[in-house]
């Protein structure tokens, strides 16, 4: 062996193991200072911009009505929900919730806000039982109405 050799395969060099060691113990308090920065930086941004939460007076200049017909049904059978909407542009989407526990869940029963500001959408209620149900169009929510499935 000769001293390039050496220098490139020895035992101490810096493509040797000591210099390994120094490379990997590099790179692990690298990884460990970005993970710390990058976690602090979340947590710094999440608590700086909390979510909103939606309600029903979330938008003053918007609101929207709702009616159920009919108001009693045999499980299965369709509910027609119809209403109207003020200060909520033609073409917005209307999704239809019902209450679960204490949250409100969107179902799967959607329609857009027609010409004239209203909107008409079915749904049938498996489940037996009284479904509290509302709308939801952008940030407007319509007052509660119940529906009795037999």
């Amino acid at each position: 062996m000769n001293a390039a050799t050496t220098y490139l395969r020895g035992p101490r060099g810096p493509r040797g193991r000591s210099g390994r060691r120094v490379r990997m113990a590099a790179v692990g308090v690298l990884s460990a200072a970005l993970l710390a920065a990058g976690a602090g930086g979340t947590f710094a941004s999440a608590a700086a911009t909390p979510k909103p939460k939606p309600s029903p007076s979330a938008s003053a200049s918007a609101s929207v009505t709702l009616t159920a017909t009919p108001t009693t049904v045999k499980a299965g059978d369709k509910v027609t929900f119809t209403g109207r909407t003020k200060g909520v542009p033609i073409g917005t989407k209307v999704v239809l919730q019902h209450k679960y526990g204490a949250k409100w869940t969107t179902l799967r029963a959607s329609t857009t806000v027609k010409q004239g500001s209203s909107f008409s959408l079915d749904n049938a209620f498996r489940d037996k039982g009284k479904e509290q149900l509302r709308v939801m169009v952008g940030d407007a929510v319509s007052p509660t109405v119940d529906v009795a499935v037999n």
